[in-house]
Order: C-alpha cells, then structure tokens, then sequence
C-alpha cells in the first residue's frame, strides 16, 4: 500500500531516469529535493493532466490523490527546455494544455504520449525539434572535468540549465546519499566522515532540509509518510 514506484535508467544523455507509479491509500508524501525537471503525466478517475515539474530545493508535502497513475522523465542535469527556462519553475510547475490519455499539446504539435519503455523516442522527437538542448558544460563538469570557463560564467551556465547553483546541486545530492545511507542501516558518524559533513548536527540539518526526515524518521519509513521518488535519482 501506498505509493508502488518503478524507475529505470536511460543511457540517453538527455534523460536521468524513467519512472511511474500507483498510490494507493496514500494522502500525501514527502517530496524530497531534487535538481532535477520532469515532465508527468497522470490519470486520476478518468481524467489525464500533464505538467513540468521543476527542481525542488527543498523538501516539502504534497498531496497524492488516491488511485492515480503517474509516469515521469526525468531529465538529466544540463538539459532544458529554452521556451521554458527551468529557472522559473524551481519549487513550481507548468501545466500542459489539451491533455488526454493518448495526446497532448506541447509547443504548438500534437503528441503522442509517450510510456514506460519509449520514452526515448518521445525525447528524440523534443530534440529534433528544439524544444529540448543540452548545456554540455554542466554534465562535463558534474563528472569532473575542469572548466574552461571562469566561476561567475559557469555559475551562469548551472543557472540557466537547471535552475539551481552548482553548490545548491551538490548539497541536494549528497542529502539524498546520506538518506539512502542512513535507511541501509549506516551509523549517522559514518555518514558523516563518508560524505564529508561537519559533525552530525550538519548531517542533521541537511537531511531535514532535503529530505524532510531525521536519521530516526529514515530508520523507520513506516512510522511516516512515504518519501516521494527518493531512490530516482
């Protein structure tokens, strides 16, 4: 019971993960920070919404209607959409018009909507057209490569692809770490030399801002409500 979550990977650059899932007598959740954007559709008693999710610096509550299907891409950090500067949805969303269960409209065409195991295709289509591009900088230097550019630049760079500083970003990952840490039975002070935290009160700070939980409350999920999408990513 609760929220039944599936996700995959992607060997897409443009794509971080694939995911869907059902609630089931479930009235909200914590949705824990990310850095990054989706686009979700769900269905909830015959009706198909759609919207873009932006970055979330921050845990917070939400809502779950009850018995409702969802399926989201999440879109690897560096790729936007430049009609729709992720920067303006960071803790919000945009709804997508005229949506039904096989269709939507997006950027002025009418699109298929996509599912589980094609959505590769869909988000080929959105780069063919251009309403998808990929800052190269930013996964370059998320996977350690050096720069070429100077630090107001490349801030600008994380800015506008994602919405987010590349410290907030950093931040935001290792809360997620340190939760998937804490949940595997990891004492706090290891977790803390692990990931490099200043003492546990730091820890604890972090995973209260990101994940909305305190190391007790992650060594017991079912004591509280369930955690949105937190192994995603």
């Amino acid at each position: 019971m609760g929220l039944a979550i599936e996700s995959r990977p992607s060997e897409l650059p443009y794509i971080e993960r694939v995911w869907r899932s059902r609630s089931e007598d479930v009235g909200q959740m914590m949705s824990v920070a990310t850095s990054h954007w989706e686009l979700v559709w769900w269905e909830h008693r015959g009706r198909a919404e759609a919207a873009v999710l932006g970055p979330e610096a921050k845990a917070s509550r939400a809502p779950v209607p009850e018995d409702a299907v969802f399926f989201g891409i999440s879109f690897a950090l560096g790729t936007s959409m430049p009609h729709l500067p992720v920067s303006r949805l960071v803790g919000g969303n945009a709804a997508i018009p005229d949506v039904t269960r096989r269709s939507l409209w997006l950027k002025g065409s009418a699109w298929h909507v996509p599912g589980y195991d094609n959505a590769e295709a869909f988000v080929l289509r959105m780069v063919r057209e251009g309403i998808v591009d990929l800052d190269p900088v930013v996964p370059a230097v998320l996977g350690g490569a050096g720069p070429d550019v100077s630090d107001r630049t490349l801030q600008r760079h994380f800015v506008a692809a994602t919405g987010l500083t590349r410290g907030a970003i950093r931040q935001i990952h290792r809360a997620r770490q340190a939760a998937l840490l804490v949940q595997e039975g990891v004492p706090a002070n290891e977790v803390v030399h692990r990931l490099g935290y200043f003492d546990q009160p730091h820890l604890a700070r972090s995973l209260k801002r990101y994940v909305g939980r305190t190391a007790t409350q992650l060594s017991a999920p079912d004591a509280a409500e369930p955690l949105s999408l937190l192994y995603k990513t």
